[in-house]
């Protein structure tokens, strides 16, 4: 019985298509002489985000991390909604690293959410010497933790406001940005409204076996590519990787077929006596007794996910079908996990 494999959207594999894109690419030395193909990832992604440019990048957690690197002095605080991908899965390199100190934001808005009231509050707390500074704010939508949470417009508007009115900077950790935009209706640039820069990820959803994207100004970019280096993220024939950025960034509708396999997913646990909550993308967080022995019942039965925020996570993605769905359901409700 070949396991459904539910734990996240980045165990998809390159397919027919992606994977003769990738061996077709043109390519060149993307340090010395900036790989063609790599340029066009860069340039098209971009276009998308809108912003005037953006730099491919191995992660997620390099994208952010280089933003934060380029924002941030050593001790200033940023602001960050509880649970956000910065802050708890990272490795504490937004503080080791980029040498800033985070402080989270509750969940005042809803699910992933604070409000535009709590950052104006946070953020213009009274200064002393002995006060740190506050200079950014780094949002995440989709958020992970909040299982997979869309800001909606109006709101991501309020936000980027109410920080750019407190003298903050915006980073919004974009990881999965396209999830949003397609569950929202509106382009992924809709999303970026008012932020300094932006990460998203090619290596999730959209299915590219490596890499993301962070994006803002030229000149912020060209620092950008500077301490990519630093971090040992420069690559050389890096084309080859870009060719499946490009692919993947013509599959940003598909997502929606990921979100109605997410919906069908926790209606049916619903149905079995699971306490789910309605996914709003696609990522489902189901409130279990015991996190740990449920996940051992989900593998023995052939189905595969992981723990998160106190709760069982799937995550639906192109390489398990609504078929798939329907047999995760019935082996769970067989198995009487």
């Amino acid at each position: 019985m070949a396991p459904i494999d539910l734990r996240s959207d980045t165990v998809t594999r390159p397919d027919e298509q992606m994977s003769a894109a990738m061996a077709a690419a043109e390519v060149g030395d993307d340090v010395l002489d900036h790989d063609p193909t790599m340029r066009a990832l860069e340039e098209r992604a971009a276009q998308l985000l809108g912003t005037t440019a953006a730099l491919w990048v191995p992660s997620g957690t390099m994208g952010n991390l280089i933003a934060l690197m380029l924002h941030l002095k050593r001790g200033d605080r940023f602001l960050a909604p509880r649970g956000s991908h910065v802050l708890h899965h990272e490795l504490g390199s937004a503080a080791w690293l980029a040498g800033g100190m985070p402080d989270p934001l509750e969940w005042s808005a809803g699910p992933g959410r604070p409000t535009a009231e709590a950052v104006r509050a946070q953020a213009n707390v009274a200064m002393g010497y002995d006060k740190l500074n506050t200079t950014l704010l780094c949002l995440e939508n989709t958020h992970n933790g909040a299982g997979g949470a869309v800001i909606p417009l109006h709101e991501h508007a309020q936000l980027a406001a109410a920080a750019r009115d407190s003298g903050l900077r915006v980073h919004l950790d974009g990881a999965r940005v396209w999830n949003a935009s397609v569950a929202l209706g509106v382009p992924p640039a809709a999303l970026t409204v008012g932020v300094d820069t932006v990460q998203a990820c090619l290596s999730k959803g959209l299915g590219a076996p490596v890499g993301s994207v962070v994006a803002g100004s030229e000149d912020f970019v060209g620092e950008a590519r500077r301490v990519r280096k630093m971090l040992g993220g420069g690559v050389r024939q890096g084309g080859v990787l870009a060719a499946a950025g490009l692919v993947a960034l013509d599959r940003i509708d598909a997502l929606a077929e990921d979100h109605e396999n997410a919906r069908a997913l926790a209606e049916g646990l619903a149905e079995i006596g699971w306490d789910v909550t309605r996914p709003q993308t696609n990522i489902v967080l189901a409130a279990v007794p015991d996190v740990r022995l449920t996940l051992e019942r989900l593998r023995a039965a052939g189905v595969q996910a992981v723990p998160m925020s106190g709760q069982v996570r799937f995550v639906t993605h192109r390489d398990v079908s609504t078929a798939d769905i329907k047999e995760a359901l019935h082996r769970i409700s067989e198995a009487r996990v």
